[in-house]
């Protein structure tokens, strides 16, 4: 490497470099010292540490390379690097395969795939959509990439295309090929329905099984190469495939290697062997199989070969095969296997032979259809022939071994070209290919142990595809700088035409091999001979080994490869025993195995086509047939084959624009994400990735725009170096900047750079950037330090000042304390000496006491027992009488006691009883106060007598002690009287006796209560313990009860909680759940109309094929119940018994498909007839009480009409009288002039005028419609009612008859006054459906609404009415006839009672004013009174009506009377002003006046009074055959933008609706049937013709929704008409019930919002991308970094690109339309809520594809334009549709990409935060998160492992990408119209005029 002034500049200290590492292949290290020119070493650091000294070569002087700058890395194209060398590419492979886990890498226009070994979710449906339409720059590298540019490239050049796949084994190559193939039939389809594209796909499965087998490398390792040509039509649709194979390996068939399998089919048939129709093969386990079970590896971890069996049966039904053809298939392959058993033994050292009844053999001959005899025959014996004669020679064991193994071989061989060629045949279709893309999946280099003649033809054909590929490199490196007028020179690069020439040129080594083998005894050691001596000396790519003379060493790109020659000619002659085929051939058995070996023009198609031609030729790769018959199979050795068949591929490539594919293994182990750097580097090396970037680092590598350029290193310059023209500041710049101009060159559009330019730049950019940081950061430091410092001064001073004062205060307390404890010591002291005086003189006087009351107590004792001897010898006596009493006595208590002991124990046994029973505790509980007063009240009279007890005793103390007193008395006396003592002394005895017997009876007493006090104690202490062991329970009880409350309240408010929680969730998952059905069921409405569409598209081609007579609406059934579907339906079934020859034809799957749709859909209409019978069955339960309702509405009805035809009446009086004051007015001005024509006042007055005789004319014709209803219906209520029965009055007669008080009358009349006065001149008459309906309005409903709230049959009460009414009609028309002269009189009394008004009125206006009234009245009186005499002559009952008639017109009259009088006073008083003002403004007008003898003859003819026209009713008449005119002019032929902008919105909605409402009213059911079909249809044949247009869909839904609101609103049913304006309840339908066309509309509807969502997603796609990623919001945030080959949008707004300003406009575009045209409101929510689902899934998908999007700056432009998002619904005032939520997903995202990434508390946050992202996404982004900057850090592994851990207990969708397809369920809630019907008029642009207002 030569140093220049840039290196030199770049090795400075810290710069890090990579140096060679015998494990790792280059290690990084890091310099610790700058290195100067002439040093002989570099003073390096290793990453771990280690100081090592590099030495630089003294020849060379090379540095090592240049380590990238760390934004650099992980590049998704190699090419974006800078320094572009073998470690940067490893390190950047490494780095995104084990961190980002990104498996797909750009290098030039190669795409690196690396096996990670582990299924990743990223080659989805969802997935295929994301790189759909994309540029190959603008997504992450991926194998869908690489297709979808070929795809385009192949529709935009009309060039074909071919994608090469190679690699290893192992390296999943068959993979890539196979998704590069799903992808394309994915995103083309195919032309007709017969699935090409899963037949192409079909292919893989069959291929896989029998050429694919497991290796010590890989488990489904491809064992043959293939390419697979797609063919396209010219619109670019697949209409089929083409495959050719090359090189397989037959010797696996018999022999694998340790841990290897043969082929996949082998196993699947042994798996699959307990199958019955398995059973002939005779099969069984795959060890038992000597061709199986060599690698003693049978099953593959994770593989069923069962279910692969059933997969590869499918593939090949799917393919056409039948299922005898794949019988015969597993038959041949079963007996291969049984053909690898047969044993072959020695029968002398020539010669062998087979053991009799061999039961492999003969199953072997069984399945083939050929002779034991014959096959083991020839098994071992060969026939050999000379010019004369031809002989039999026997075989020895090995080599009959050997032809055995050769003859599986050959068989196999066939058997995959036949199935080859018949999946061929197969995918080819008779439609003419217009371009194809080929699909090359083939073998890398490969270079083993030992390498045979299959890795020579292996290395053969990487060499020519090597080949191929360096051309193609340096053809695009060319055109490039071509393309940039950049001065170009021919680099070098690396041409191994001379290896090829040393293989295939004349004396080549393919040539000699041929050659050898045609030699009789030509040898393997005879060729390699030729070999050394033919090229040894003269090609120095040929070498040969030093220890052997076997085998050659070939100098390859890739490496050096020693092939041994032992086998070489054997595998290429391919030789096999010809008997043995003849043998085979001769099978009359088996067809197919004869057909294997027959030429390829006589093999049958087992799929009975022919192949076409396709427009191509195909191309073969079998060799030429010759006319040897018996030689034909062998004319062209392997090698031959195999060069022409290479040839023919490289004319292929080279007439296609390749794409290359270079699939790498990382590791030999088959770890998940394990990369071993010495087997990267060696296949990077054999697949051609660094001659790419030798070739680009040649020249100018790297490239950038000017603009990237200026935007990247716009730091570098100066303020005055900035001009206008970015590519001349470019220019100046980096002039300054490189000083060498060969290191650059400025093209056109770009500059382009050498390798290590761009990494200088940046590291200039970076130094400056630091510069400013540390200027920067010196600034704040600075800032901060000083702010520091201040904060801390002020808290220094702060600190002394306080510190200070406390210790002041601290001096005074302690001075303070001092005097206080002086003070304290002194008292304390004196109080110390007292207290111990004290002491010591009390001790003194206690002491003196205890000595006195000592000597006191001695004395009193000896006196005391002096007293008690006497009393001891008194006692004793008497204790000597007492005992025997004593005895007696304690034996009788004894007695008592035992009694009573006895009874307590009883009483305590029942007690303890009492107290264990559940009642005891509950009347303890109950009475336990009651208890404690009892035991109390018991306590205190034992108290008593206890103290009546101790009276006595005290009383027999006192008793005895006088006694005593008196004895001692007595006994001084008998003393003294000795004499008389003795003399006495029986006498005294007996006192003594009696004495004694007293003593006796008062110890008894005293013991006795002692007793009862020691009971009483007991009782007292017992009762005690009782209550305090009750208030113990008690407690304890009510313990548990509160802790049962307790309990009791915790349960309650956990299940309560618990309720709410689960009525939460059910709510939830019910709406949930309704969404989902809303979903689904709109899908399916989706799917039918796409089927639908299909039908159409196939009548329309049946039409134009064979045109007949197709049947009209006009003859379809008119059955009431059936008129909703039937015309759609007659329509489907009668298109499908048309088109029944047409669709014989096509595909069977479609036939099927509109098939089971035709039975649902009559299964669904069946379902929905019997409901409506069901319910039609259950309201004629109903009918009674409906009839006896309707006749008390009728009878109402009647009423109502009688008393507003009176109110109607006195009206036209009244207006007859104003009419008259007017006039008269009128003439009373004249003479003043003041009522001059033109004048002010003449104009109002005359426009009262107008408006006043307008309302009399229809108060007129009112009067004279309600008569004649009036008259009629009496008539036909009589009718009935005499019909019915003759003794029943008429119920408005009763009613009316009730009201007999003239104050009721009047009350009556003023309601009914109230209800009817209204701002318009006429009410139309109640109809007897609408009285039924309000009469009926309070039962309730019963049925189920759909998603509006409407029932299925909700109308049934008016459908049944409806039935009665028209039963009452048929009952009036059958008395029609007699009514018709009653009829005819009553309208001549009328037009009678006309004339007669319309005379009175004339003579009124010819009277004054006040004669005018009284002439009214008196004319109305004399007609009353006329009408009552004539009643009640006829009849008195109506004579009784009459009165009550008669006294409400008196009500009226005088009501009428009060309001003219106002109306009079009124009118005076406006005459006056106009008079005074027409005075002022005549004053000086007197000449040119009429005089007033002419105003007197004018009032005659005064003005000209126009008639009004009729009141609408607001409907549209038109004839039937006007019915195509009116869809053709409002639907097909309307323009929207014109209707939305100069008429009403809905205007078409309205109309059509007021069509329905005059079918309706006249009752013609067919008339309705096909307007609203013609309507439907026509709406879908106009959206099919212009659905692309977003203002025509737009416009249709508005009008299809309002139709369905009008349909809804006048229905009639309640839950609508409650919205309604009594005057549009009139307007309601009255005839049919159209709610299951309701229905039908409301799917239309659905259908017209789904595409509406489409068509607005159409033109939203292009701008979202680039306006929410790729276009800079905020300028100068994000950097642009340095670009591959594939370059990228730029994210700079150049002209025609989107920006966010583009996106809001549209929006604003799209919302503006939709309300022009009237669109709901809460349908705008959910339209915008959809577009925001869009924009948001978009702009995600795309940042997870996108590794260059994801970064800290990208983060902030997104949240900035998700808040331009939210700014704009705000300004619309849609924040509550819900849109924003939908963006929560992607704000998350930007978030996850501003946050920090380091430690567990962010880990947490981010788990905490991202809760509307998938585990999968914030992996992605947290992998894809790429540095823009240096100062940026990356995110480690062990932070993302962290995520991981954390977020794997979420139950989520594995799912990566959002699904864009989505759509959320809509929604249509009803919106009633305030607009009158009535009102609405009809534009002459819409050319309408045909239809009639009524």
């Amino acid at each position: 490497m030569n140093m220049n002034r840039e290196l030199e500049y770049m090795f400075v200290q810290r710069a890090r470099v990579w140096i060679p590492d015998a494990e790792e292949v280059w290690k990084s290290a890091e310099l610790t010292k700058d290195f100067k020119n002439g040093d002989p070493s570099l003073q390096l650091m290793l990453e771990d540490g280690t100081s090592i000294e590099h030495k630089l070569d003294p020849k060379t002087k090379n540095l090592p390379y240049l380590r990238n700058p760390d934004i650099l890395v992980g590049e998704n194209d190699l090419t974006a690097l800078s320094y572009l060398h073998e470690p940067a590419v490893l390190h950047n492979l490494k780095v995104r395969f084990i961190d980002s886990k990104l498996i797909y890498t750009y290098c030039g226009i190669v795409l690196v795939a690396i096996n990670p070994y582990e299924t990743l979710g990223i080659y989805g449906t969802d997935i295929i959509n994301a790189y759909s339409g994309q540029n190959m720059g603008d997504m992450d590298p991926h194998i869908f990439a690489v297709a979808e540019e070929a795809y385009k490239q192949m529709a935009r050049d009309e060039r074909n295309q071919s994608i090469i796949v190679s690699g290893e084994s192992g390296a999943g190559k068959t993979v890539s090929a196979k998704y590069a193939m799903r992808y394309f039939a994915t995103v083309s389809g195919s032309t007709s329905e017969a699935n090409v594209e899963q037949k192409v796909l079909a292919s893989n499965p069959i291929m896989e099984a029998i050429g694919n087998a497991k290796t010590t490398r890989n488990d489904n390792s491809s064992r043959f190469g293939k390419y697979i040509e797609i063919g396209f039509d010219t619109r670019y649709r697949i209409i089929g495939a083409n495959m050719r194979t090359y090189l397989l390996e037959k010797s696996r068939v018999v022999f694998q290697a340790d841990e290897e399998r043969n082929y996949h089919i082998f196993y699947q048939l042994c798996a699959s062997s307990h199958l019955p129709e398995f059973n002939s093969l005779k099969l069984s386990s795959a060890n038992d199989f000597l061709y199986t079970r060599q690698g003693r590896s049978p099953v593959i971890h994770g593989v069923d070969d069962t279910k692969e069996l059933s997969t590869t049966r499918n593939a090949f039904t799917l393919l056409g095969i039948n299922e005898s053809y794949q019988m015969g298939l597993f038959q041949v392959l079963a007996a291969i296997l049984h053909l690898g058993n047969v044993e072959i033994k020695d029968k002398d050292s020539d010669s062998s032979l087979i053991p009799p009844n061999n039961r492999h053999l003969t199953a072997f001959c069984e399945l083939v259809g050929v002779t034991y005899q014959d096959m083991s025959q020839w098994l071992c014996h060969r026939k050999l022939k000379t010019a004369t004669e031809t002989y039999i020679k026997t075989l020895p064991r090995l080599q009959a071994t050997n032809a055995r193994d050769a003859l599986a071989k050959h068989i196999y061989a066939k058997l995959f070209n036949w199935i080859v060629e018949h999946v061929n045949k197969a995918l080819i279709t008779n439609i003419k290919q217009h371009s194809f893309i080929g699909v090359l999946d083939i073998y890398g280099f490969e270079t083993f142990e030992i390498n045979s003649f299959e890795q020579f033809c292996i290395n053969y054909a990487n060499e020519k595809l090597q080949q191929q590929f360096n051309m193609h490199v340096f053809k695009l490196e060319q055109e490039e700088y071509m393309k940039e007028q950049i001065p170009w020179t021919l680099i070098d690069f690396y041409d191994n035409q001379p290896c090829i020439n040393l293989i295939e040129a004349k004396m080549g080594i393919l040539d000699l091999l041929d050659e050898e083998c045609k030699m009789p005894k030509g040898s393997d050691d005879s060729w390699a001979q030729k070999l050394y001596n033919t090229h040894l000396k003269t090609c120095s790519l040929f070498e040969k080994p030093r220890m052997s003379n076997r085998a050659f060493i070939i100098q390859h790109f890739a490496d050096k490869v020693e092939y041994q020659c032992e086998g070489f000619l054997e595998k290429n002659k391919d030789t096999v025993n010809e008997d043995q085929i003849n043998v085979l051939k001769a099978s009359k058995k088996f067809d197919l195995l004869v057909e294997l070996f027959q030429d390829e023009e006589k093999a049958t198609s087992p799929t009975g086509q022919v192949p076409g031609t396709g427009g191509r030729t195909r191309l073969s790769i079998k060799p030429d047939k010759g006319r040897d018959k018996s030689s034909k199979e062998h004319k062209k050795t392997v090698g031959c084959q195999f060069r022409n068949s290479l040839q023919m591929l490289m004319d292929t490539l080279n007439a296609t624009t390749p794409h290359y594919v270079r699939c790498i293994k990382p590791n030999d182990y088959k770890l998940a994400f394990s990369f071993d750097p010495k087997r990267a580097v060696q296949q990077l090396r054999a697949c051609g990735v660094l001659e790419t970037i030798r070739i680009s680092a040649a020249g100018f590598p790297s490239r950038w725009t000017y603009q990237e350029f200026f935007s990247r290193y716009r730091v570098l310059m100066k303020q005055k170096d900035v001009l206008s023209d970015k590519k001349l500041t470019c220019r100046n710049v980096l002039e300054k900047l490189v000083q060498d101009q060969d290191k650059y060159q400025f093209g056109k559009t770009k500059i382009f750079f050498r390798a290590g330019q761009v990494a200088y730049l940046e590291k200039l950019r970076a130094d400056k950037l630091r510069v400013a940081c540390i200027r920067i950061q010196k600034t704040i430091r600075c800032w901060l330090a000083r702010k520091r410092y201040l904060r801390k001064r002020s808290a220094a001073i702060t600190i002394q000042r306080f510190t200070r004062g406390y210790q002041a205060r601290c001096l005074a307390k302690f001075m303070r304390r001092t005097q206080a404890a002086t003070i304290i010591q002194k008292y304390q002291r004196m109080y110390m000496e007292r207290k111990r005086y004290r002491q010591k003189q009390a001790a003194a006087l206690v002491m003196q006491t205890i000595l006195r009351a000592y000597m006191a107590r001695q004395k009193y004792q000896e006196l005391l027992r002096e007293h008690n001897a006497v009393i001891i010898q008194k006692r004793v006596r008497g204790w000597l009488a007492r005992r025997w009493y004593k005895r007696c006595l304690v034996s009788l208590v004894y007695l008592q006691c035992c009694f009573r002991r006895m009874k307590a124990r009883r009483e305590l046994k029942k007690l303890k009883i009492e107290a264990r029973s559940v009642e005891h505790f509950k009347k303890l509980n109950k009475g336990m106060e009651n208890k404690i007063m009892q035991l109390q009240r018991r306590i205190d009279e034992q108290s008593k007598d206890n103290r009546s007890i101790n009276e006595k005793l005290v009383s027999l103390e006192t008793s005895s002690t006088a006694e005593r007193e008196r004895m001692r008395g007595e006994l001084n006396r008998l003393r003294g009287v000795e004499e008389d003592a003795k003399n006495k002394g029986n006498q005294v005895t007996s006192l003594l006796e009696q004495l004694e017997k007293l003593k006796k009876e008062l110890s008894s007493t005293q013991k006795e209560k002692k007793t009862i006090e020691d009971w009483a104690q007991t009782y007292r202490d017992e009762m005690e313990k009782m209550v305090s062991e009750l208030k113990d329970q008690n407690c304890s009880l009510k313990k548990e009860k509160d802790d049962l409350n307790r309990l009791i309240q915790e349960q309650s408010q956990q299940m309560t909680e618990k309720m709410a929680r689960a009525i939460v969730e059910k709510t939830q998952q019910l709406e949930t759940d309704l969404n989902e059905e809303r979903s689904r069921y709109q899908n399916l409405l989706t799917e039918h109309l796409r089927l639908e569409e299909k039908y159409d598209d196939l009548k329309e081609a049946m039409n134009v094929s064979k045109p007949g007579h197709r049947r009209t609406d006009s003859t379809h059934s008119s059955n009431e119940s059936e008129y909703t579907y039937n015309s759609e339906y007659a329509e489907l079934e009668e298109g499908s018994r048309a088109a029944e020859d047409v669709t014989r034809g096509m595909d069977t799957s479609l036939t099927l498909k509109l098939q089971k749709r035709l039975t649902e859909l009559e299964q669904e209409k069946q379902s929905l007839r019997n409901e409506l019978e069901n319910r039609e069955d259950q309201f004629q339960r109903a009918r009674a009480r409906d009839d006896v309702e309707f006749k008390k509405a009728r009878g109402a009805e009647l009423e109502y009409e009688s008393l507003k035809r009176q109110e109607l009446e006195s009206e036209n009086k009244k207006l007859k009288h104003d009419l008259a004051e007017i006039r008269r007015s009128l003439l009373g001005n004249a003479a003043t002039g003041a009522g001059a024509p033109g004048s002010p006042a003449y104009k109002v007055v005359l426009e009262q005028l107008n408006a006043s005789c307008e309302e009399l004319e229809v108060r007129k014709e009112e009067v004279l419609i309600l008569r004649s209803q009036l008259v009629s219906q009496k008539e036909a209520m009589h009718h009935k009612d005499e019909k019915e029965t003759m003794t029943e009055p008429s119920a408005y007669v009763e009613d009316v008859s009730k009201l007999k008080d003239a104050g009721e009358l009047k009350q009556a009349y003023i309601g009914l006054k109230d209800t009817n006065r209204s701002p318009r001149f006429m009410r139309k008459p109640l109809e007897v459906s609408d009285l039924l309906s309000r009469l009926r309005s309070a039962a309730p409903d019963f049925h189920k609404l759909n998603e509006d709230g409407e029932l299925w049959l909700v109308n049934q009460g008016l459908k049944e009415t409806i039935r009665l009414l028209e039963h009452q009609l048929q009952t009036q028309r059958r008395g029609y006839d007699s009514e018709v002269e009653s009829l005819r009189g009553e309208l001549q009394n009328v037009k009678e009672e006309n004339n007669r008004q319309q005379q009175l009125l004339a003579q009124n206006l010819q009277l004054p004013p006040e004669a005018r009234i009284e002439a009214s009245l008196q004319h109305e009186i004399t007609r009353l009174t006329n009408e009552n005499l004539e009643l009640l002559a006829e009849d008195p009952t109506a004579s009784r009506e009459a009165r009550v008639i008669i006294l409400r017109r008196m009500v009226d009259l005088m009501e009428q009377l009060e309001k003219q009088d106002r109306t009079i006073r009124k009118l005076k008083k406006q005459l006056k002003v106009y008079s005074k003002r027409i005075g002022e403004m005549g004053a000086g007008q007197t000449e040119g006046q009429t005089s007033p003898g002419q105003m007197v003859d004018e009032p005659i003819h005064p003005v000209n009074i126009p008639r009004r026209e009729k009141d609408f009713q607001g409907m549209l008449e038109y004839k039937k055959e006007d019915e195509l005119k009116l869809v053709k002019n409002l639907i097909l032929e309307l323009k929207p933008r014109g209707v939305a902008v100069n008429l009403i919105p809905g205007l078409p909605a309205y109309i059509l609706f007021m069509c329905l409402r005059h079918a309706d009213y006249v009752n013609d059911d067919q008339k309705v049937r096909t307007l609203l079909t013609s309507t439907i249809n026509s709406i879908k044949k106009i959206l099919k013709k212009r659905g692309d247009d977003f203002e025509t869909v737009s416009f249709w839904l508005s009008n299809t929704c309002r139709f369905l609101h009008c349909l809804k609103q006048y229905s009639g049913d309640e839950a609508f008409m409650r919205h309604n304006t009594q005057r549009q309840n009139e307007h309601t339908l009255s005839n049919f019930d159209l709610a299951e066309y309701r229905q039908v509309i409301s799917d239309l509807a659905i259908q017209i919002y789904q595409q509406l969502i489409k068509c607005m997603e159409n033109i939203l796609q292009p701008m979202i991308v680039s306006g929410m990623l790729e276009h800079e919001t905020i300028q100068g945030v994000s950097g642009v970094k340095p670009t591959g080959l594939r370059k990228r949008t730029s994210s700079i707004a150049d002209e025609g690109t989107y920006t966010l300003d583009s996106i809001l406009r549209q929006l604003s575009a799209f919302h503006s339309t939709m309300c022009q045209h009237g669109t709901d409101p809460e349908l705008i929510k959910q339209v915008v809520k959809q577009q925001f689902y869009i924009i948001g899934a978009v702009t995600l998908n795309n940042l997870l594809l996108r590794k260059d999007m994801c970064s800290w700056s990208k983060g902030m432009q997104i949240r900035y334009n998700v808040s331009q998002l939210e700014e704009w619904l705000r300004d619309k005032g849609l924040m509550i549709c819900g849109a924003k939520e939908t963006l929560e997903p992607l704000i998350q995202a930007a978030q996850l990409l501003q946050v920090k990434k380091k430690t567990d508390e962010d880990a947490e946050a981010i788990c905490s935060m991202c809760l509307a992202l998938t585990t999968a996404q914030i992996v992605k982004v947290l992998n894809l998160y790429t540095p823009v900057n240096e100062f940026e850090e990356r995110v480690s592994v062990a932070f993302i492992r962290t995520i991981q851990t954390r977020l794997r207990d979420r139950c989520e969708s594995p799912q990566l990408l959002m699904d864009t397809k989505m759509i959320y369920p809509v929604t249509f809630p009803f919106n009633p119209s305030s607009l009158a019907l009535e009102t609405i008029q009809i534009p002459s642009s819409l050319n309408l005029a045909f239809l009639t207002r009524v």
